[in-house]
C-alpha cells in the first residue's frame, strides 16, 4: 500500500521531463524514478543479446533472467542491467528510438509497469514517463503533462547531445523527435497521452527553474500538504 505521495509527470520527448523531474523530487525530499531509462536498459540488453523486438519466446526468457534496478554512487541514481552500469550507454542518440520501439511491446510494458509500480508504492516518489498517469499511477496523487514545441525539444535535445560530444544537426534531430513522437502516440499499448486529470504546462518559453516552480504551485494548490527544501540549502 502506497504511504506517501506519488507524483506522476508525462510528455513527448524534449519536454523537459527528465531535468524537471530531478530538480522537483530534490525539493520535495522524494525519491525520482526514471522510467525512460529503464526501457532503454532493457532495449540496450535485447539489442546486446540479438534479441528480436517482437513478442517471442526469447524476449520473455530475456525478461525472466533480467535484472534491472537504480544504485546510488556518488550522489545520483545509476541504472545497473544484469550487473552493468548502464547508465551513460543508454543515452546514446540510437537509444531513444530503441526504447520507443521496445516499449510498443506488450510483456516488455508488463514486465516493467509492474516493477515501477513496486518502486513507487512506498510512495514520497516523483516518476516521469509516456504513462505514468495514465496506466502505471492512474491514481496518482498529482498529474502533469508536460509539453514544448518540436523545434524547441529538438533544440533541447541537440543540446544535451553535444553536451555529451555527440555533434548532430538540428534538422536530423527534429526528424527524429517527430518520429518518436508518431511512435509513442500511435502504439496500441499505453499510448502517449495527457491523462484527463492531469495539468498540462507548455514549457517552450520557461526555464527549468520556473517549470519546478510552478509545479510545487500546482501541488499545493491541490491541497498538497508539502515541505519544500530551500534551493541555498
Amino acid at each position: 500500500m502506497k504511504r506517501g505521495p506519488i507524483v506522476a509527470i508525462d510528455g513527448p520527448s524534449g519536454a523537459g521531463k527528465s531535468t524537471v523531474a530531478k530538480q522537483l523530487a530534490e525539493r520535495l525530499g522524494y525519491r525520482y524514478i526514471d522510467t525512460g531509462a529503464m526501457y532503454r536498459g532493457i532495449g540496450w540488453l535485447a539489442r546486446g543479446k540479438g534479441v528480436p523486438f517482437r513478442a517471442c519466446d526469447s524476449l520473455d526468457a530475456l525478461l525472466k533472467s533480467a535484472s534491472l534496478f537504480f544504485e546510488e554512487r556518488n550522489g545520483k541514481a545509476r541504472l545497473i542491467v544484469n550487473g552493468t552500469d548502464v547508465t551513460d550507454l543508454i543515452r546514446k542518440p540510437e537509444m531513444g528510438m530503441v526504447a520507443s520501439d521496445i516499449s510498443a511491446i506488450e510483456p516488455v510494458r508488463r514486465w516493467l509497469s509492474a516493477l515501477q509500480r513496486k518502486l513507487g508504492e512506498q510512495g514520497n516518489a516523483v516518476l516521469e514517463g509516456r504513462d505514468m498517469g495514465t496506466v502505471v499511477f492512474p491514481d496518482a496523487d498529482h498529474k502533469f503533462f508536460l509539453t514544448a514545441s518540436i523545434k524547441e525539444r529538438a533544440k533541447r535535445r541537440a543540446e544535451q547531445l553535444g553536451d555529451k560530444g555527440d555533434a548532430v544537426e538540428l534538422d536530423t534531430v527534429m526528424e527524429e523527435v517527430s518520429r518518436r513522437d508518431w511512435n509513442d502516440s500511435n502504439r496500441a499499448i499505453a499510448p502517449l497521452r495527457k491523462a484527463d486529470d492531469a495539468v498540462e504546462i507548455d514549457t517552450t518559453s520557461m526555464t527549468i527553474s520556473e517549470v519546478v516552480e510552478r509545479l510545487i504551485r500546482e501541488i499545493r494548490a491541490g491541497g498538497g500538504k508539502i515541505e519544500v527544501i530551500s534551493q541555498e540549502s
